[in-house]
């Protein structure tokens, strides 16, 4: 291994981010941020200039991640070496050990690195101040022509590495730098690098770049056996008829993003399972390259550019055509057969999936639409590097020191996004954990069908790095591809981020319940349908303000302990008694036994199986003895029901298709003005006449609240046995008060309350994406 300028790329993948506990692994910080740079600080003399040279050695032979690293000492085996919230002297020979690879680091070397690290820095002092101590390198408190020359050089070294067009991109550094001068004397001192730090965008993000603008050009390999006769895209032979070969495909049932090698069916122990499977990172592209096995360790790799590296290809997207992978067979062009006879024929483009002759080449246009899924792709030519921004866009992209502060100097930073005019860019979360293994699937499809950028992992970071990322562009959506939780996950981000535009969010249900996602109209659960019919349906979407409702649970001082409370924001419903008691004794089974929890079907079972034992044992008899309601203040009398649970509603479904309020015949006109209509201008509604005829609406800032006699009446309405439960209330504030320990639960996640107060008020509304309405299956249904 020697020196290459990918080692210098790899160091830079440590997330700045401020850590939950105050100046936790300060000192180490430090550490990260210089090493970050390829160069160490020579501060007061405690780094001798061999020292120096013997650091950059190991540096350069390093194959470690700082952050990896980091996370052993927080989380892993290394956590003993922790004293308070920092790393002491022996910790950080640990450190030095595992990150530069060596047995043994001379412990002069050790010792001046960490007293180096004693100056007294904060993070945000250290992330600017102590790079211009780095590169000024005569410490005369300037930086002057020659060090500003090796800035830009290094710079355009780094840029070189990412495949940019350096021969445009000198020109902009050399004026960038100029710019700092802000006293126009030819060199920059320490107070005009700080006030370039603070709001010269580019700057920082070339210094500290992060290897996720590196095109990685993994493919993304699948076995496949093919119906029809294909040919290797490496060496043009026959894979032959009913053969298995790679393909650089996602949208199987197995896939791998493998750098030159696939690892052979049946093979597990062989070296390849570190590969095999692994996730596609966020600049990984597909092609629908076709290999033999034996080809794939040989296969050049997958060169389709993620986001454009030259001014000239700003702005309008072009082909990009790739031999081979015509699966339909039919040439867009002429609409005629593309024939396989002896070699590799046809041609596909990446973006709009156009399959052409060879010879229908010289026909189509330079200009790629993006297809039937324009509206939703961010092609290259709208993604490109800020610093290849012009001089007044780069003056408008300046932030505010307390967000450099705050964000890492990551791809939001460094990158930067110019839609196509009249389109919806779609930024696309999964939780590839849902749903079994049809959340890994549903990623790597989306990863084909649109750019890999625009779809976002969230086991690997969560949703602030692509909220980040698309914080500034200009009518997108969301789509999110997970359970109720995974989208309760998303909107709560949403609503931290404090973005200046809100998106409306889509659901793609990969969950067991899904209860959102089929009032919105997306279905009970996917079950692997055309994704691309699905974007299309996207596109025909409507906008509903969904209301959100904030829940304060206030305890009261007993010995007993209560389970933690699982959210404190109500997307979907909130309920105490028997409903949550199932939801409850499920919650825990599967905690205990999650292989007997591993399919929709199953999970239905072992609910049956509890709601039975619940019925049967009736552990939330007499509820209304146990609790007091208040609506809007005024008491709500139970003392003529017999109840073991009440819910309240904010969606009309729960426990997956469960409508306990029930259906009304829906009168003609507007469902929220009828419903205000219909409660006049009061908050609450308790009138038995007046409930009746009152329809959900999850955006009227009103809940429904509902009571159950039993376990029994809640099978009865789930398969429609029954209409509904006992309608109580349509009101916009509740109170509960409880006397002893209950189930509740909220969307879903139970828990169990000790005595407390409950309060539920009105927290905010969410635009949320309502699906097109389902064809009737009526041959007369026009006529509805």
């Amino acid at each position: 291994m020697g020196s290459w300028p990918g080692r210098r790329a790899a160091i830079s993948n440590y997330p700045w981010k401020q850590s939950s506990k105050p100046h936790k692994y300060h000192n180490q910080a430090a550490f990260v941020f210089i090493l970050r740079k390829r160069k160490m600080a020579k501060e007061r003399g405690l780094i001798s200039p061999s020292d120096f040279a013997q650091l950059q050695k190991y540096m350069e032979y390093s194959t470690k991640k700082v952050s990896d690293v980091l996370k052993l000492f927080e989380d892993g085996e290394m956590a003993e070496y922790l004293q308070g919230d920092a790393i002491g002297y022996e910790g950080f020979q640990q450190f030095l050990k595992i990150y530069l690879e060596v047995d043994n680091v001379p412990g002069h070397l050790s010792q001046a690195l960490f007293q180096s690290f004693q100056t007294g820095y904060y993070i945000e002092d250290t992330v600017r101040e102590v790079t211009f101590k780095l590169y000024d390198t005569d410490r005369n408190g300037i930086l002057d022509s020659s060090e500003v020359d090796r800035i830009i050089i290094q710079m355009m070294r780094m840029a070189e590495y990412l495949d940019w067009d350096v021969s445009e991109l000198r020109p902009i550094l050399q004026q960038m730098m100029k710019e700092i001068d802000y006293d126009g004397s030819g060199s920059v001192s320490l107070a005009e690098w700080l006030r370039a730090g603070a709001t010269t965008v580019p700057l920082l993000v070339l210094l500290g770049l992060e290897m996720t603008l590196k095109d990685n050009g993994q493919h993304m390999w699948r076995p496949k056996r093919f119906p029809r006769p294909v040919y290797c895209n490496l060496c043009e032979s026959s894979i032959g008829l009913g053969k298995q070969g790679l393909s650089c495909n996602p949208s199987g049932e197995t896939a791998a993003a493998v750098s030159g090698a696939a690892r052979p069916p049946g093979e597990e122990d062989a070296g390849w399972g570190s590969s095999w499977g692994a996730d596609l990172s966020p600049s990984g592209a597909v092609c629908k390259y076709v290999v033999h096995d034996r080809c794939a360790m040989k296969a050049l790799p997958c060169e389709v550019s993620t986001y454009a590296k030259s001014r000239k290809d700003i702005g309008v997207q072009s082909h990009v055509w790739v031999r081979g992978g015509c699966e339909s067979g039919r040439c867009d062009r002429c609409q005629k057969k593309i024939r396989i006879y002896h070699s590799l024929v046809g041609l596909h483009c990446v973006w709009c999936h156009l399959e052409i002759h060879d010879d229908c080449l010289p026909a189509m246009g330079h200009e790629c639409d993006c297809g039937l899924l324009r509206d939703h792709i961010l092609p290259p030519s709208s993604i490109y590097p800020s610093v290849l921004a012009s001089g007044q866009e780069r003056k408008t992209s300046k932030i505010s020191q307390k967000t450099v502060d705050d964000l890492s100097l990551s791809t939001s930073e460094a990158l930067r996004i110019d839609p196509v005019s009249n389109t919806h860019p779609l930024l696309v979360f999964v939780n590839p954990k849902s749903g079994g293994k049809q959340g890994e699937r549903v990623l790597w499809k989306f990863q084909y069908l649109l750019n890999p950028r625009q779809v976002f992992n969230l086991l690997k970071d969560g949703p602030e790095p692509g909220l980040r990322f698309f914080r500034d562009v200009p009518d997108y959506r969301i789509l999110v591809c997970g359970g109720d939780g995974t989208v309760g996950w998303i909107l709560e981000s949403i609503d931290k981020a404090n973005l200046p535009f809100v998106p409306p969010v889509a659901v793609l249900p990969l969950g067991t319940g899904n209860d959102l996602a089929r009032c919105l109209r997306w279905g009970g659960g996917y079950e692997g349908q055309n994704l691309g019919k699905i974007l299309k349906d996207l596109e025909a979407s409507k906008v509903v303000h969904m209301d959100r409702w904030s829940v304060e649970v206030i305890p009261q001082q007993t010995e007993e302990k209560s389970d933690p409370v699982p959210f404190h924001i109500i997307n979907n419903y909130f309920s105490i008694g028997v409903d949550a008691s199932i939801a409850h004794r499920f919650h825990i089974m599967r905690e205990k036994y999650p292989e007997k929890f591993n399919s929709r079907m199953k999970n239905k079972l072992w609910y049956f199986e509890f709601a039975t034992s619940e019925s049967i044992f009736s552990t939330c008899k007499k509820l209304e003895e146990s609790l007091t309601v208040e609506i809007c203040g005024k008491p709500l009398d139970l003392s003529s029901l017999s109840l073991e649970g009440i819910a309240v509603l904010n969606i009309p479904s729960t426990h997956g298709g469960s409508n306990l309020w029930g259906d009304t015949k829906r009168p003609h006109g507007d469902v929220h003005g009828i419903n205000q209509a219909l409660g006049a201008t009061a908050r609450v509604i308790t009138d038995p006449d007046i409930l009746k005829t009152c329809v959900p609406d999850l955006s009227d800032k009103r809940l429904e609240v509902v009571g159950l006699e039993g376990a029994i009446e809640i099978g009865q309405i789930y398969t429609k046995l029954k209409n509904a439960g006992h309608r109580l209330a349509k009101c916009s504030e509740i109170t509960f008060h409880t006397t002893k320990t209950l189930p509740m639960q909220i969307d879903g996640e139970p828990w169990m309350q000790t005595p407390c107060t409950i309060k539920i008020t009105h927290r905010n509304q969410m635009p949320m994406l309502v699906g097109p309405p389902p064809r009737s299956s009526n041959f007369f249904g026009f006529l509805c």
